[in-house]
């Protein structure tokens, strides 16, 4: 069961929008996601057969994240990870964009606003990743 007090700390969060957000709310989205990925099927399903590790680097704000999707789960931690799938750096307005869903990644990165060095194919999965768990937030907001 998703954590209905995380539910509506984040709702506060998400309605304050990305730019009003601390760069350690970061934790927190990846911690309703990863609630979220235990009962929403869709979500749970699309994590299946994935096995990719995400490094994040915040660079004007000297913070990593990393993010492990497999066999169905996510892990996420603060630091450095061993062997990412890829590594995706940006500022904090444009990461904390993205995982608010305000910021589109592939138009930020063909803008050069996101780098990315790795495998692009799970970049993507990461993309979609983070649009079915928003998808499955708002659900859970509604019922607030």
């Amino acid at each position: 069961m998703v954590d209905e007090a995380l539910v509506k700390e984040m709702k506060g969060k998400f309605d304050a929008g990305a730019a009003a957000s601390d760069v350690m709310d970061t934790l927190k989205v990846f911690e309703l996601f990863k609630q979220i990925a235990v009962e929403n099927e869709d979500l749970k399903e699309e994590l299946e057969d994935m096995d990719i590790t995400i490094q994040m680097n915040i660079t004007d704000e000297d913070k990593k994240f990393w993010l492990k999707a497999k066999e169905g789960t996510l892990e996420f931690g603060e630091g450095d990870v061993e062997n990412p799938s890829f590594t995706f750096s940006a500022t904090k307005e444009v990461g904390s964009g993205m995982l608010f869903g305000e910021v589109d990644a592939t138009s930020a990165y063909m803008a050069g606003d996101i780098t990315v060095e790795g495998n692009l194919q799970d970049a993507m999965a990461f993309q979609e990743i983070i649009e079915l768990a928003l998808e499955a937030y708002e659900d859970l907001a509604e019922d607030l």
